[in-house]
């Protein structure tokens, strides 16, 4: 049955774009639930809603105004966190609740939902182009690649934005930098999960790999495992059955952390802080 479904060229290619995909967010995620950002991926998601709202507004392609306005919305989140006392949690809401109206006034303006608007918003991986696989293969090799280069940099603001500043490096270039990644890795990322769903195969798949108390390097891995396993998975399920990709992935993703979670009460797994991690430091 595997083999019959892997003989479609569709198929084909979504496994491709989702196999890069669950990479890119896995890793970025690391990142993201590590700085207490793990609403960062729904905000921007939100944001691009603005975004493909625009693009269909004005009849250009949506996701690149989704690119656009969601960099632009990450760089304002940015802004917002360090030029005003407004937590990070409260700054995503602000953005999140911003770009959802803006996209809600667009699409009443041009008459209501389309097909390709609900394309974005709950994900079609099963019909991307190939196009839209070499541009989403592109993008994650360019963000891999960016992260393992600046990996050190991106700890040190992780952990210690204030130590970060005394051993000299920009760290308002580096935020603006990460923000940025962050943004392309939403809007990359919609085709496969949606809009709705895109936050959940972020965090989910890197909570199950921190549970394991591992270091950094290993704590990514794991995530990177967990995420391509919900992916593949879960496009081979909802080919089989003929439900949508983006809610059979996400639920695979809940399903692997719920059996971590009880692998860990039944003492399998050694109990430690999630909130803490200590044994995930710049030096693992």
């Amino acid at each position: 049955m595997v083999l019959e479904a892997l003989s479609y060229g569709f198929v084909q290619k979504a496994l491709i774009a989702g196999i890069a995909v669950a990479l890119i967010c896995s890793f970025m995620g690391t990142f993201l639930v590590l700085r207490r950002y793990s609403l960062f991926g729904d905000g921007i998601a939100h944001v691009a809603f603005g975004g493909v709202s625009v693009g269909l507004f004005l009849g250009v392609f949506p996701l690149w105004t989704a690119f656009i306005v969601s960099i632009f919305g990450g760089l304002g989140l940015q802004k917002l966190r360090q030029s005003t006392k407004i937590s990070g949690d409260a700054a995503v809401a602000v953005v999140l609740v911003s770009g959802l109206a803006i996209g809600v006034i667009l699409v009443s303006s041009s008459g209501g939902f389309s097909v390709d608007l609900f394309s974005f918003l709950f994900g079609s991986i099963l019909l991307i182009s190939n196009e839209d696989t070499v541009m989403i293969l592109g993008i994650s090799a360019g963000i891999i690649a960016t992260l393992v280069v600046m990996q050190k940099q991106f700890l040190h603001l992780t952990f210690n934005e204030e130590q970060a500043k005394i051993a000299g490096l920009p760290v308002t270039v580096l935020n603006y930098a990460f923000v940025i990644l962050a943004s392309v890795t939403v809007v990359t990322s919609m085709r496969l999960v949606g809009i709705l769903l895109i936050s959940a195969l972020i965090v989910i798949p890197n909570i199950s790999a921190m549970m394991f108390g591992k270091g950094f390097k290993k704590t990514v891995i794991t995530s990177m495992s967990i995420s391509v396993i919900s992916v593949v998975s879960g496009i081979l399920l909802s080919y089989y059955y003929n439900v949508a990709p983006s809610g059979t992935i996400v639920m695979i993703a809940v399903a692997i952390l719920i059996g971590v979670l009880a692998a860990r009460s039944a003492g399998l797994i050694s109990k430690v802080d999630i909130k803490k991690q200590p044994e995930i430091t710049h030096n693992s």
